[in-house]
């Protein structure tokens, strides 16, 4: 299974899988848009015996770029891993205190957020497609573990995955405004008249959320890679029917 690691230690292991033509589906992790769902499992299980685990630990949602979040125990072992039947519904952001848990964020051209907590060990993943973006998932979220689950924002380390890039997303005057009255995103937007498109960086705009939140700056990398440019990207953009690529991350015992 061809991937790419962003955290490999003795405590956390995340990563981002990737589209590969040498795979079933070209590596397609995602049930709910593929060809034969026998294929889409064995992907799933090549990854989870990459990662000295099994299938059955991970967690997956049903995302529907909301803004809403899920606490995951140790009895949501399993949802979504088999049949999205099972899956964690109408969520875009899981985190969990638990360990071997795979916790799973489904992504063509939307940013994926992986990040853990040094101090307390918690970890999570969220999926902000722009209209989770314009939802302030990523804030909502963050502001959360602050007041509820007593977590010290410059605890966190953020990793934002590989995403649609500024050039390649563009807009038109009613996405712009939506991001425009964030009141915080114009930096991460321009405007290009010979196609009177707008070009949003939605990466930085969730950057900028989790630095609104208390995260430090440095403490948040972003991945540059293209899904659309790059041939090892799912982009919903280029092919409505793309697979999807799996944000992943799990703490070890």
């Amino acid at each position: 299974m061809k991937m790419k690691m962003y955290v490999n230690n003795d405590k956390i292991i995340a990563g981002m899988t990737l589209k590969n033509t040498t795979e079933l589906e070209q590596g397609n992790m995602a049930l709910h848009i593929c060809v034969n769902p026998e294929d889409i499992l064995e992907n799933r299980k090549k990854l989870a015996t990459s990662l000295s685990s099994e299938m059955d630990n991970f967690v997956c949602a049903n995302q529907t770029h909301s803004a809403n979040f899920h606490r995951v125990t140790i009895e949501d072992k399993g949802r979504g891993a088999r049949t999205k039947d099972t899956a964690i519904p109408d969520t875009d952001a899981l985190y969990t205190f638990e360990s071997n848990i795979i916790l799973t964020s489904f992504s063509a051209d939307c940013v994926p957020v992986i990040f853990y907590n040094k101090v307390n060990g918690l970890i999570g993943v969220i999926h902000s497609g722009w209209q989770g973006t314009i939802k302030e998932v990523t804030l909502k979220l963050f502001r959360h573990l602050k007041k509820v689950e007593n977590c010290n924002p410059s605890d966190f380390q953020v990793q934002i995955g590989a995403a649609l890039s500024q050039e390649k997303f563009e807009v038109d005057l009613d996405v712009y405004k939506k991001f425009n009255n964030l009141g915080y995103a114009k930096d991460f937007i321009y405007f290009k008249s010979s196609t009177n498109k707008y070009h949003i960086d939605n990466q930085l705009t969730v950057k900028k959320q989790c630095e609104l939140a208390g995260i430090p700056t440095d403490h948040i990398t972003i991945d540059p890679t293209c899904t659309f440019i790059s041939p090892d990207g799912f982009s919903y953009r280029e092919d409505r029917q793309s697979g999807r690529h799996l944000s992943f991350i799990m703490k070890k015992d």
